[in-house]
């Protein structure tokens, strides 16, 4: 238990830096150039997040399921839905979020900072159901594939929170703020799976998936949406080969 909350912690630790790093970009990159690179940046956070939620969440939660009482495509396809509408009630929650501001860029931009914020939640319970998985050392280069692919996505995501408040005149200093804060629940949220996969490991097929579904919400809703353009479509799949290929390789 104490091993499994000291990766956990090491592993969402790494992952919130990344998206610190992200949102560092606000101070070399200026406001024009931003905007051009945003839609590649969101394109290929979508990608590895797709990646992610297939082969480091799904797949897990259907190994783990089989076996069982009941078919093992039931708990990650329950999980999705769960976690897909988790999202969506959330989004739904918050209608202040889309009216606070007359200007259309501002509200996207604002939507977008909760949106990653809230499927942050699921990655640091991924990274942290991952390493409880593995703390008796078997399938930690899987974990630690895991918390690298995340932490790769989540430098671009830092600096598509960042960038675009650059852009609109806020300071660099709080644009960077608020790209960081955004990545501030992983290691909250990484801790504690621990001790939710601790009290009830039946659960964490369900739990792999409702990350999963969480994050396939965000991707489809948010932003394959704003990265519809060539070089955001060639951002994704880059972005999905990379997080396959160092899941493969070193899970």
């Amino acid at each position: 238990m104490v091993r499994a909350l000291w990766l956990a912690a090491g592993g969402t630790l790494f992952t919130f830096l990344m998206t610190a790093l992200g949102a560092a970009a606000v101070f070399v990159i200026g406001a024009g150039a931003a905007r051009r690179s945003q839609e590649a940046m969101l394109g290929f956070a979508g990608g590895v997040m797709t990646a992610a939620s297939v082969w480091s969440l799904l797949l897990p939660a259907i190994e783990r399921a089989e076996g069982g009482a009941l078919p093992a495509w039931l708990p990650a396809a329950a999980g999705i839905a769960l976690g897909a509408a988790f999202l969506a009630a959330l989004d739904a929650a918050l209608p202040r979020l889309r009216r606070q501001s007359d200007d259309p860029a501002r509200r996207r931009n604002a939507l977008l900072f909760t949106a990653i914020t809230l499927h942050n939640v699921p990655e640091g319970m991924a990274v942290g159901l991952a390493f409880a998985l593995a703390a008796d050392g078997e399938g930690l280069a899987g974990a630690a594939a895991l918390a690298l692919g995340i932490g790769v996505q989540n430098f671009p995501e830092g600096a598509a929170i960042s960038l675009p408040l650059r852009r609109m005149g806020e300071s660099r200093r709080r644009a960077f703020l608020y790209g960081t804060l955004s990545g501030v629940v992983e290691p909250v949220f990484g801790v504690a799976a621990v001790f939710a996969a601790a009290l009830a490991q039946p659960l964490m097929p369900w739990l792999l998936s409702f990350a999963a579904g969480a994050m396939l919400y965000v991707v489809i809703a948010e932003l394959a949406p704003q990265s519809s353009t060539r070089g955001g479509v060639a951002a994704y799949l880059l972005g999905f080969v990379l997080m396959m290929t160092l899941d493969v390789a070193l899970g």
